[in-house]
């Protein structure tokens, strides 16, 4: 994972406000104070691991809340899992409050209100998995939330050390292994939240390791500019009906599912510092698309504005 922001490199009189602005950009818009203000120090390390961005948060004392006045636009359609590193914390969200320790794993969903405080140096690291992943292995998020997982529990230890494994090597995975890794974490995860509450989590059926096997393949040839819907799908060695019949879950087909990817990949890039020499006509190449034009009005469909004004936005 690489450093994206420290407050080691602000005057102290800046450092509040510079943490808040970066954390809001990795995390969600929220609400931010802490007892010992200009001695405040934390930083935030940014990776991914195929289509899962991944934040490690180091922070000293502070209090977050994400009240209903930070929900007015919001939009997250991803769930936030985090792990406890060192450090611990409290939390409460859906009428629930919790205590965290180190090796805890637990849920926190961005369209609803919560709050936490972390005591003095605490690190947490963040998973932001797709909400359609997270609710198809467990339902209701809302039943989840601010309910930690244990490494008293032979399966949270399990998940937990997983996920920790994960982010250690996930500069090293490979974008077609690290879906099929993410899923397999996500399976683990789901059996121990349910495993703590008694019920049966939905692990992966033969049509969810067909669906992520196309998804793999899909995303190791996103820089092919003559991936097609028919390739992907004879490739995965199925036919593009029976894929558009998978994607349909999701509310999507498969044509569109490709479009989707090369521009989410595509907006990542342009927004992360570490692409910031590259210019835009490089990054659409590079994914994929061949014409300027085109890439621009399917990006503005997509994310409400150009690819040069996300350029222009603060990094």
């Amino acid at each position: 994972m690489k450093l994206l922001f420290s407050t080691n490199s602000v005057h102290p009189r800046d450092r509040l406000a510079f943490w808040h602005e970066e954390a809001t950009k990795a995390f969600v818009a929220h609400e931010f104070s802490t007892p010992i203000r200009r001695n405040f120090r934390a930083e935030i390390s940014v990776g991914s691991l195929a289509n899962v961005e991944l934040a490690l948060f180091k922070s000293n004392e502070a209090r977050v809340v994400r009240s209903q006045s930070c929900l007015r636009f919001a939009d997250d359609d991803d769930i936030h899992l985090c792990r406890q590193i060192s450090g611990s914390m409290t939390m409460h969200q859906d009428g629930r409050d919790a205590a965290t320790q180190p090796g805890d794993v637990y849920i926190l969903d961005p369209r609803r209100p919560f709050e936490f405080s972390l005591a003095s140096n605490t690190r947490t690291l963040v998973f932001k998995v797709a909400r359609s992943e997270t609710q198809s292995r467990l339902g209701e998020i809302a039943n989840y939330t601010a309910t930690p997982i244990s490494l008293m529990r032979p399966v949270g230890a399990l998940a937990s050390e997983f996920l920790a494994s994960l982010a250690e090597r996930a500069d090293a995975i490979d974008p077609v292994t690290g879906v099929k890794l993410v899923q397999q974490a996500l399976d683990l995860v789901a059996l121990a939240f349910e495993t703590a509450k008694g019920g049966v989590a939905q692990l992966s059926s033969v049509r969810t390791t067909t669906l992520l096997r196309l998804k793999s393949i899909i995303e190791s040839k996103l820089h092919d500019h003559a991936l097609s819907p028919t390739g992907a799908a004879g490739a995965a060695g199925i036919s593009v009906r029976y894929a558009n019949a998978l994607l349909a879950e999701e509310h999507t087909s498969l044509e569109r599912y490709i479009m989707l990817r090369r521009l989410e990949r595509c907006h990542q890039a342009l927004m992360s510092p570490t692409h910031s020499s590259r210019t835009i006509t490089e990054i659409a190449y590079s994914y994929g698309f061949s014409d300027l034009s085109h890439f621009t009005r399917r990006f503005k469909e997509r994310f409400g504005c150009t690819p040069s004004e996300i350029r222009r936005k603060p990094q």
